[in-house]
């Protein structure tokens, strides 16, 4: 199991390796002073870099917590919703006062929730009026690869796209943000990101907080400049945390049980919550669904883009207190309070949760075991190589179950080198984590998941088994700085007939340039390993 300090100092590496990428990607900022320890929090504003006069000052809960509003669809058919949505830039407050220029999905910062049923298909039509080029990626989803959002499949300055998604997996906490290659992180900073919320029989049949006691919460850093700019920099010097696009809000809550969907939606950050009081809370699902049992927790750890549901009773608080959420993986220049609930009234309560939550399916036994080292320096590689769209990096068929063995390369830290945890993430397939440095996962790193920390020196093990469509996939790391320089590989997924044909491709979209290759890492295998198992 991970501990307490090996979290932080993970989450620390981490601001400081991205300095690397996103160094090379954007101006460097000014130089700033460094707290040799962080300065008193004050009674008023917060005093965030009280020497950086280009920085937003902002006082905790000035303000309410929105909760992003449920997309309407345009039609409805017998089988699928269609969803119309615009990529556009908007002027929202995200610091009290401020207006702030960011991307979003339907003018909503961050976008709007789609709630799906499984089994309905959900059709969305994207229609993009930014001047830089995007792709929309459903994350967590069992989708074929023409609707995946794959890299290189862009939808430039004024042209649209649709994107199909069958919804034929479980229930789970989805999301879909861009994908498009050299500028996810810096689109998904500036806002292409939003809840899909996927619903199944079993799932709504549970005794679970629904309704308005159902609430997503996605959290993310920001810097936010005195103008109000959003400003995309290292997040060393992101102090501004936001809850549903609001920095440091305040929610009411009634005196019941909620179920709090929560989501680490920021590029390249770790978070870790914990109430200020330490009160328990249990959770419920990881990424991809409900866990088999519930777990009782007083802390979440979620690496970028991972998702945890939990349930958290406010009944025992009296009316008219208040409880702070707090991220304990602050950085010194930040305050840790995230997230103030308001307890303001009563109300009946039949919910609970149950002692089964969902049965899981059988762990797949590998049939082929292939082996990954991720490393960040001198810059970020898988298996010593960059992402080229052209170069296919695994290549398995329909069905096929396979063990990966990922390590967080090298397994000693060298002096002077720069170590970073990374978020992996595979896209098609929900996997199951074996093991973590040989040592079995607990209860909640035990469910579906298809993002999975790896600290500094780590080597985890994931097993999928490779369903339910053919064709072209990538894995990556979801530090989407890593990610946009080149810590990704391509995945092809043939058909188990050789005989039946792949789903055909869309049409090839201008190619970006790539760096020049490298050799590889000695570690990297030559061929992929049968498993004797």
């Amino acid at each position: 199991m991970l501990n307490r300090r090996h979290i932080l100092t993970a989450a620390t590496i981490s601001g400081a390796a991205a300095m690397f990428p996103w160094g090379r990607m954007i101006d460097p900022p000014k130089a700033k002073p460094v707290h040799e320890a962080p300065p008193e929090a004050p009674a008023g504003p917060a005093e965030l870099w009280p020497e950086d006069e280009e920085l937003a000052r902002s006082a905790p809960f000035a303000h309410a917590m929105p909760i992003p509003p449920v997309l309407r669809p345009t039609s409805v058919t017998a089988s699928s919703e269609l969803y119309q949505l615009r990529m556009a830039e908007t002027q929202v407050e995200i610091v009290k006062g401020l207006q702030t220029t960011v991307y979003s999905y339907g003018g909503c910062f961050p976008g709007p929730t789609i709630r799906a049923l499984r089994g309905r298909e959900v059709v969305v039509q994207q229609t993009n009026a930014l001047d830089v080029s995007t792709s929309v990626h459903l994350h967590g989803g069992n989708v074929p690869s023409r609707y995946d959002g794959l890299p290189m499949a862009l939808i430039d300055p004024g042209e649209s796209r649709e994107y199909r998604y069958p919804n034929n997996q479980v229930a789970a906490s989805l999301w879909y943000h861009d994908h498009a290659h050299g500028k996810e992180a810096e689109n998904v900073y500036r806002g292409l990101h939003g809840a899909y919320l996927l619903s199944d029989p079993h799932e709504s049949s549970l005794p679970l907080p629904n309704g308005e006691f159902d609430i997503p919460l996605l959290f993310r850093d920001a810097r936010i400049e005195a103008d109000g700019t959003l400003r995309y920099v290292s997040p060393y010097e992101c102090p501004h945390m936001l809850v549903n696009g609001k920095e440091r809000p305040h929610f009411a809550v009634a005196a019941r049980k909620y179920r709090l969907r929560v989501y680490n939606v920021a590029p390249n950050r770790h978070i870790s919550l914990r109430f200020a009081d330490g009160a328990h809370f249990i959770q419920i699902a990881s990424d991809g669904g409900l866990l088999a049992a519930p777990v009782p927790r007083d802390e979440l750890t979620l690496a970028g883009a991972e998702r945890a549901e939990i349930v958290v009773d406010f009944s025992r608080y009296a009316i008219g207190s208040s409880v702070v959420l707090e991220n304990t993986a602050a950085l010194e220049s930040e305050r840790p309070e995230v997230l103030r609930f308001d307890i303001t009234r009563k109300a009946d309560d039949p919910s609970r949760v149950p002692g089964v939550l969902a049965t899981l399916p059988p762990v797949p036994k590998g049939m082929v075991e292939r082996e990954f080292f991720m490393q960040t320096f001198p810059d970020t590689r898988i298996n010593g190589r960059k992402y080229d769209p052209d170069r296919v990096d695994v290549e398995t068929t329909l069905g096929t179950s396979e063990i990966w063995t990922i390590h967080n390369w090298p397994n000693r830290k060298p002096a002077g080198v720069f170590h970073a945890p990374h978020s992996f993430h595979v896209h098609l397939v929900q996997f199951r984590l074996l093991d973590r440095d040989g040592r079995p996962p607990g209860p909640a790193e035990a469910g579906l998941k298809d993002t999975i920390p790896i600290y500094p020196g780590e080597t985890v093990r994931i097993a999928m088994t490779w369903g339910d469509y053919s064709g072209e996939y990538v894995y990556h790391c979801h530090h989407l700085v890593h990610s946009s320089h080149g810590q990704m590989g391509r995945i092809d997924v043939l058909p188990a007939d050789p005989e039946e044909q792949a789903e055909p491709e869309k049409p090839a979209a201008p190619k970006q340039p790539t760096a020049p290759k490298q050799p590889a890492s000695p570690q990297q295998p030559a061929t992929p390993k049968k498993s004797g198992k």
